[in-house]
């Protein structure tokens, strides 16, 4: 077990990125496991979509509360401490789930679930931001921005073999104590943590929640999340209105678009180590997000364009989170503040994830397919706004 501290910025040790990485795809396979596992719950406990959907939504309840407190936990604590008890709370939620005889006990496993997957969220990037050297913090950052769509994917893929919900949790709790061992053999002692104060968390709490720079990149978070999700959230039914395909094609073909937002987190990364400004690669990026969705909404194209704008709009996407997590380390009004940092982005993102659904869902209900546009285009254009206000705040680097 390694035990001695690293010197951050000396040299970066890929081994321990890769599993600090792993460690986050092993959290995001339980948030996509729910949405390929939601028709055999449904069958086995008789549910109504309604109730069914907090079986994934806890999840971004969870997050749109906790962020910030976990982050301040990841402080006092220390980031690789938090990083395995999150690890151990996802293997724990998912053995649980495995074992539920009733749909309250699955959701009740799945709350200790997503306490780990907001702990591991917010514990890999501090993590990261000190064992890699200063000139590839950017890569690392960008390489990590990947466990989300990675995780989802994969969960997607493995649910086109697997057929068994409980087989599926049992699997992904494996991976968590997988990933423990791991963290423990491999990820060094980058900060010994102390132990927290009442006092003390909120002191951190309220320095970032009164700085300019945070609130904007949790707000850009917001709005990304608000048109990723609020197309993918509907994506393979709009695949299955507009192409006439089965629900096993729409949703392999989700998968594939759901790439895209992969090879987007590594092109950012590329393209800041390279110098281009951030902000730039912001706007850019919410530009085309916004010309895309407003393309795949209106349903004015051939469905092969239509289907190629939805993984340009996943692509592009995918520049966004990388570059805002590469970003929060500038924003923090403090280095050692840059867990709080990130758990108010994810509460953003968690917000958007929330709200981009529900807005996207009740105008379509009412004004059919078209009018989603709207929505997407504003978001787009108020996340390009919010970018300008950080140019300031990111200076030389923007």
């Amino acid at each position: 077990m390694t035990t001695a501290a690293a010197v951050p910025g000396a040299r970066t040790d890929w081994l321990a990125v890769m599993v600090v990485i792993a460690s986050g795809i092993v959290a995001a396979l339980q948030v996509g496991k729910a949405a390929i596992a939601m028709p055999l719950v449904q069958a086995e406990f008789g549910l109504d979509l309604g109730t069914l959907g907090w079986l994934a939504s806890i999840f971004a309840v969870l997050g749109m509360v906790g962020g910030i407190p976990a982050g301040t936990l990841a402080v006092g604590w220390g980031a690789r401490r938090v990083l395995l008890l999150g690890l151990l709370a996802v293997a724990l939620g998912a053995f649980l789930g495995a074992a539920a005889p009733r749909f309250s006990m699955l959701l009740a496993s799945r709350v200790v679930e997503g306490l780990g997957f907001l702990l591991v969220i917010i514990a890999g990037p501090s993590i990261l931001q000190r064992i890699a050297a200063p000139a590839q913090r950017d890569l690392a950052m960008a390489l990590w921005s990947c466990f989300m769509p990675t995780g989802i994917a994969l969960a997607m893929l493995a649910g086109l073999w697997l057929t068994d919900w409980r087989m599926i949790w049992q699997i992904t709790g494996a991976l968590a104590v997988i990933a423990i061992g791991l963290t423990l053999l491999v990820v060094p002692k980058t900060d010994a943590g102390t132990r927290p104060s009442w006092a003390g968390l909120a002191g951190d709490a309220g320095a970032v929640l009164t700085a300019r720079g945070p609130l904007l990149l949790a707000l850009t978070f917001a709005l990304y999340a608000l048109m990723f999700f609020a197309l993918f959230s509907f994506l393979p039914v709009l695949l299955m209105q507009r192409m006439q395909v089965s629900l096993a094609t729409a949703g392999l073909l989700s998968a594939l678009a759901t790439t895209g937002n992969i090879a987007g987190n590594l092109i950012a990364g590329l393209l800041l180590s390279r110098g281009i400004g951030r902000v730039k690669l912001i706007i850019a990026a919410n530009l085309v997000m916004g010309l895309c969705g407003i393309g795949i909404f209106l349903g004015l194209l051939p469905d092969t364009v239509t289907f190629l704008l939805c993984v340009l709009f996943a692509g592009a996407g995918g520049l966004i989170p990388a570059t805002l997590l590469a970003s929060a380390p500038l924003a923090a009004p403090a280095t050692r503040l840059m867990p709080v940092v990130v758990g108010l982005m994810m509460q953003g993102s968690n917000l958007g994830q929330v709200v981009g659904p529900v807005a996207v869902g009740g105008v379509i209900e009412a004004l059919g397919w078209p009018s989603a546009a709207g929505v997407v285009g504003a978001a787009a254009l108020l996340a390009m706004l919010t970018a300008l206000g950080l140019r300031d705040v990111l200076g030389r680097a923007s």
